[in-house]
């Protein structure tokens, strides 16, 4: 039924509906989340709700497995098999078929994902559950007390379950047994039976392909960025492939079998290579045998850097990922399915990179090269990725925010459309309200045919009484000399008949008001406490000024309200906005059935005015969105019903109807309409200062009035040390008002463009060198790297986080591009942490 199941690492289950368009939560499973250590410092990390699939039977048996980190004291990691009933968990069929016993002390490595084969075979990918945070080489801490930062423990420990892909056999009663064909048999004294590959370090992706009988993962790796004479190998993630059980080297070894040094971590000192023929693993955490399996080469491997074997995968942070293999005979019957060129082909993607590409296998399933798929396709941390029956592709984003509840986190669905497509259509107006004579300049700029066909052109102007007049030319000019409510509609044609269409609304005879604000001093940014001096004025042809004229000052509906940080969706400060002018929109909802689901203040069958204007901001995102819903209808948001779709309707009218709605949570700010001319004082908090100015005039006869509404944004002067521009080698993430902390590893620098320095006299840098940190330096220069030394900014060693200040020598107004250079000695560690920069004013 194209029913899309999918979790949440914090323990939602949840089910999208294609056809009623909703998403819901069918089931929440207590998950642990928290490590803490032995200091008893508590931590959010990679723990939770981590792998979902269903059993190759599921139509007979509907049973659902997940693999989780079971809530309580008793730290395990957990595979349970639920029976999933008319979209629910029972949860009385719970069946706990298998216990990973894990550590709690340290972050990360979970695995998780899980796959089957044609014979029913179960397989679970199992992190290293081992800290990477003593070293980006291998970790491999054999002191006393350091178990967590040993990963020989667990990947290279035979006897234990974590850093392994195990292969069990699911059975009816809830318990599973060992097929034949793993990598220790049945009853081999220190090694678990259940063990298909072990040596891996982060398998957070898997797939296994049924047609060749190949197992592929995506193994996230380490993080040194270079090459060690004493430790080892740069880091690498790897796509790994096999048919065969082994052990592919980790800690060992990396990428095509490159060997890290045995090291002591009490001295440093390397005790020389492992050799991939004959591991051994004589670490006091290990549990099980000695002497390990050769070590199997990665299939395909990369590092930060490009990579000669295969620079198609880029440069940058990694997180490799694996994708299904393609197969054309899986999709026969789908008018979706992918053309034959892929048939066969492994779709791999990056979490970080945020690409998909396809690799080129051969009938062995050898490596034979790769391309970019869908280059032009922008992808948010795409998370999991798999072929729907019908031969869509269905994409889980997981959003740019680390540990957070993204915007941009989504399900897609990719569908390839064979044959001839539809001309993309685009038609605007330079105006669409005016008074008499409204000359309208229409353009279709932007209107392409993707398949390349050449394209006719068609305008139409409807005029209130029905008559049709034909324009010429792909972007006409028509004036319009009568008052009324005007259609102009743009038909494209493609050689092979295939027509798409839009239309736009006119509305001639009313001159629409022209509203405007102007702020004194900083044009950007408010400073807490520090006055805000404004003023508001209206123009309008029929109705006269605001101020100076024979209307009520009142008449022009002034407000001002000061709001937190709405994370990434912040507007550009400095700025006003919604100057532009557009039909009001009360009139259009009264004539609309609007009114039979919905009420200003009362929830009838949908919900009210307002609390729709509480719930989403008047910016323009929510304007297109809501616009788009009123057109095309939705479900989900405020409940089970079904808001009807409205087809009929113009794209400009939804958008005035929407905008109405939305400014009913302005009209409600403050209790009273602010003088046009004032001085506000900002609270001390970090945020927003969103002046608004609205009009609506009396209209004309035959035209609804018209109503214009101008908006001047402040920010408060803390600029988030991630929305610079970055150049150099920086980690960033966590979050800070929204964004991303920043982690400077080596010298490079940030460049802030077009930042309003007026009453400015200087910065305040928030800093911290936690752990091996080194500290180091900020210069603020004007421009560039090279640019005017504006002052230093020196960053001891061992600072939690504290603010350090920087003077400018004179006042610089106006908008300016700053850039902070950062340097310090070149080490491994890192120079510091910068979280934030704020403007500091006389």
């Amino acid at each position: 039924d194209n029913k899309v199941l999918f979790i949440e690492r914090k323990g939602n289950v949840k089910l999208y509906d294609p056809i009623k368009k909703s998403t819901n939560i069918i089931a929440v499973i207590p998950v642990s989340t928290k490590y803490k250590s032995r200091q008893g410092k508590i931590s959010e990390a990679e723990d939770g709700l981590l792998g979902i699939v269903t059993d190759p039977d599921f139509d007979k048996n509907h049973w659902l497995y997940l693999y989780y980190s079971a809530a309580g004291d008793d730290a395990k990691n957990v595979l349970v098999r639920y029976d999933y009933i008319n979209d629910r968990l029972v949860e009385s069929s719970k069946k706990v078929m298998l216990e990973v016993p894990v550590q709690r002390e340290q972050c990360c490595h979970t695995g998780g994902k899980m796959d089957f084969d044609k014979d029913k075979n179960l397989y679970l990918t199992t992190g290293d559950n081992t800290s990477s945070k003593a070293t980006g080489y291998s970790p491999a801490d054999e002191r006393e007390g350091r178990s967590p930062w040993d990963a020989q423990g667990t990947s290279a420990n035979t006897n234990d379950l974590r850093g392994k892909i195990l292969r069990i056999h699911p059975e009816a009663d809830g318990t599973y047994t060992v097929p034949e064909g793993n990598l220790f048999p049945k009853g081999t004294a220190k090694a678990r039976p259940e063990i298909y590959v072990m040596g891996i370090r982060n398998p957070y992706s898997i797939f296994f392909d049924k047609h060749s009988g190949y197992l592929y993962w995506g193994e996230v790796g380490p993080d040194a960025g270079r090459d060690s004479v004493n430790k080892g190998p740069r880091s690498y993630d790897e796509y790994n492939r096999t048919n065969k059980p082994g052990f592919f080297g980790w800690p060992y070894f990396g990428a095509n079998n490159i060997a890290y040094h045995k090291v002591d971590f009490s001295t440093g000192i390397s005790q020389g290579l492992h050799n991939p023929d004959k591991p051994l693993n004589t670490s006091p955490n290990n549990t099980g045998l000695n002497e390990l399996p050769p070590a199997k080469k990665a299939f395909i491997w990369y590092s930060y850097n490009q990579s000669d074997e295969f620079p198609v995968l880029g440069t940058g942070g990694r997180s490799a990922m694996v994708g299904p293999v393609y197969h054309s005979d899986d999709h026969v019957t789908s008018s979706n399915r992918l053309p034959d060129y892929y048939n066969n082909k492994l779709f791999i993607f990056e979490w970080l990179r945020d690409w998909i590409i396809t690799v080129t296998l051969d009938n062995n399933g050898n490596y034979q090269s790769m391309e970019r798929f869908l280059p032009g396709m922008h992808f948010s941390h795409p998370m999991d990725l798999k072929f729907g029956p019908g031969g869509d592709i269905f994409v889980l984003e997981y959003g740019k925010g680390w540990f957070s509840q993204n915007n941009d986190a989504q399900l897609v669905r990719i569908s390839y459309n064979a044959g001839n497509r539809k001309p993309n259509v685009v038609a605007q107006a330079d105006k669409t309200t005016g008074g008499l004579p409204l000359r309208v300049n229409f353009s279709s700029t932007g209107t392409e045919d993707f398949d390349k066909d050449d394209l006719i052109y068609k305008w139409v102007v409807t005029t209130p009484t029905g008559i049709k007049m034909p324009l010429k030319g792909e972007n006409p000019t028509y004036t319009f000399l009568k008052k009324g409510v005007y259609k102009a509609v743009l038909t494209v044609t493609d050689t092979k008949g295939a027509s798409s269409v839009k239309m736009l609304v006119v509305k001639a005879g009313n001159q629409s008001p022209i509203v405007n604000i102007v702020v004194t001093g900083n044009q950007s940014y408010y400073f807490p406490g520090k006055p805000v001096a404004y003023k508001a004025s209206m123009r309008d042809k029929e109705d006269g000024i605001i101020p100076g004229g024979k209307l009520s000052a009142s008449k022009l509906k002034v407000s001002i309200t000061q709001t937190g940080f709405d994370d990434e969706n912040n507007s550009k400060p400095g700025h006003q906005y919604g100057a532009e002018s557009f039909t009001e929109g009360k009139a259009l909802m009264l004539k609309s059935d609007c009114k039979a689901c919905h009420d200003d203040s009362r929830k009838i069958i949908g919900p009210a005015y307002k609390s729709i204007a509480e719930k989403y901001k008047d910016e323009p995102a929510n304007v297109e969105k809501l616009s788009a819903k009123v057109i095309s209808g939705g479900n989900g948001v405020w409940g089970e019903m079904n808001m009807s779709a409205h087809p009929q309707m113009a794209k400009n009218d939804a958008k005035a109807i929407v905008r109405y709605i939305l400014n009913i949570a302005s009209a409600n700010t403050i209790p009273e309409n602010l003088s046009p001319t004032g001085i506000y004082t900002p609270a001390a908090k970090d945020g927003i200062l969103t002046i608004k100015a609205a009009y609506t005039d009396k209209g004309i006869p035959g035209i609804p009035p018209a109503y214009t509404e101008a908006v001047y944004r402040l920010n408060s002067p803390v600029l988030p040390a991630s929305g610079g521009e970055l150049n150099g080698d920086f980690q960033v993430y966590g979050k800070s008002r929204g964004k991303s902390a920043v982690f400077v590893k080596k010298a490079g620098n940030i460049n802030f463009k077009d930042i309003d320095l007026t009453e400015v006299i200087g910065f305040t840098f928030n800093v911290s060198t936690p752990g091996k940190t080194i500290g180091g330096r900020i210069e603020v220069r004007l421009n560039s790297a090279d640019g005017q030394l504006l002052g230093t900014a020196n960053i001891s060693q061992g600072l939690e986080r504290s603010n350090i200040d920087v003077v400018l020598p004179k006042l610089l107004n106006g908008r300016q591009n700053i850039c902070l250079v950062f340097n310090g000695s070149d080490t491994n560690e890192g120079f510091f942490y910068i979280d934030t920069v704020t403007l500091r004013a006389k």
